[in-house]
């Protein structure tokens, strides 16, 4: 009810800094923050678990709330951990304490409330009632209406790791000046990373796997691309354009190639003033133009990749073009990589594990690949799941090789693998 209370006010009043907000987090609205808070993520450098921290949670969360509230509250390091990209790289990911989780849903909880009713509609990271499948449709669509010819498909060089400290402080207190939760966000930014023993303090980015990581990167994006792009950009425009975001990953699109080089010339400049690079070399121009006519081959045969899914021009059963979506294709290689890895790690495994586990992989990827255009790809999904299955259980033993008709009759029939099927009519 206080939270409804702070966004109506913020909606009401866009000018509107709120400076006495902390007092919020009392135990009530840490309980509220603990159910919220993911409880199957690994635990942090204190080793406590979600379920260990359960079983005495009302003397943990009265304690909490009393170090909060006399300033003694301590932001401990986020672990470090690495994990291989589908291009051989590595990428970050951070293991937060589960009772900082819990701290940081708390000021999430009310930065959200405030901050929600500036946001714009086309930003779709980690917002409520916001989903990839939401920005994709959104997409699709306004290519559709407004005559899209161009995209500017830009790529920001490490923006969590990026993420310039004070002018992300500036950004927050021009809506919330409360000392209390500066303070708490001084304290993540400064907490240090662990890794392989070492702590180390950066000096800029987002806290690596905290749950206030994705609210501080829509407030900073907000500030540098969102309200840039509707109040400078778009009315300098000759032609129609839009923009699309989820998180750091965004598209612009123009009905003009003048404006598109207008803006992919000042972009770069945009983002550097706040201490961000557009990656020169990801970040392209395309031509993605309709084709003239049913008759005629296609003007504009430029493709780009947005949110795992390739956007190229192709035509209907009816002779229409029309905008298709099929699954990236070192994704699509990437998932079948793990499919087999999996499989030949787990060959030994019983039977109805390997099926339950295969089930689930399978049923996650129609999940989000499922959209309407991209079937053929879930195919080859599927049927490269069953010949992996099938290679690697004929390899369990040396007494004989499991032909493909065997499989068939003695797995197949028995335990059916979840067959591809569109969950997204987008």
């Amino acid at each position: 009810m206080k939270l409804q209370k702070i966004a109506e006010q913020a909606k009401r009043y866009p000018a509107m800094v709120f400076n006495n907000v902390f007092h919020l987090i009392d135990c009530e609205f840490l309980r509220e923050a603990y159910r919220q808070t993911c409880k199957s993520s690994a635990p942090g450098v204190d080793k406590v678990t979600a379920a260990q921290y359960a079983a005495n949670l009302d003397e943990n969360l009265r304690d909490l709330h009393e170090r909060l509230r006399a300033n003694r509250y301590v932001a401990p390091p986020v672990e470090r951990v690495w994990i291989e990209k589908e291009d051989g790289k590595k990428r970050p990911i951070g293991k937060p304490c589960f009772e900082d989780k819990i701290v940081q849903r708390a000021v999430v909880m009310i930065l959200e409330a405030i901050f929600e009713q500036d946001f714009y509609g086309f930003s779709h990271g980690f917002r409520k009632g916001h989903s990839q499948h939401q920005a994709l449709h959104e997409l699709r669509e306004q290519c559709r209406t407004l005559n899209i010819t161009w995209i500017v498909d830009a790529d920001v060089s490490g923006f969590f790791d990026n993420l310039d400290w004070g002018h992300l402080r500036e950004f927050i207190q021009q809506r919330v000046s409360d000392g209390g939760i500066l303070r708490l966000l001084g304290k993540w930014l400064h907490a240090g990373v662990l890794e392989s023993g070492a702590l180390t303090y950066p000096d800029k980015g987002a806290p690596q796997g905290g749950v206030i990581s994705p609210m501080v990167s829509n407030v900073f994006l907000h500030r540098v691309l969102d309200a840039w792009f509707v109040k400078d950009v778009h009315p300098r425009m000759q032609g129609r354009c839009f923009v699309t975001r989820f998180a750091d990953d965004f598209i612009i699109g123009f009905e003009l190639e003048a404006d598109a080089r207008r803006v992919m010339e000042v972009l770069p400049r945009r983002f550097a003033r706040f201490r961000l690079t557009i990656h020169p070399e990801k970040t392209v121009l395309t031509a993605f133009k309709r084709p003239p006519s049913r008759n005629q081959s296609a003007g504009g045969k430029g493709t780009f990749d947005f949110l795992g899914f390739t956007h190229y021009w192709a035509k209907t059963r009816r002779g229409y073009w029309v905008i298709k979506r099929k699954t990236v294709g070192k994704r699509l290689r990437r998932f079948m990589k793990g499919i087999w890895t999996w499989c030949r790690e787990n060959r030994h495994a019983p039977l109805q594990e390997q099926y339950q586990t295969l089930s689930l992989k399978l049923r996650g990827y129609y999940q989000y690949y499922g959209i309407r255009g991209n079937f053929k790809m879930l195919e080859v999904v599927f049927e490269q799941t069953e010949r992996a299955w099938q290679y690697w259980l004929s390899r369990r033993s040396h007494k004989g090789h499991i032909t493909w008709q065997k499989f068939v009759d003695a797995v197949h029939r028995k335990l059916p693998l979840p067959k591809p099927r569109i969950i997204h009519h987008i």
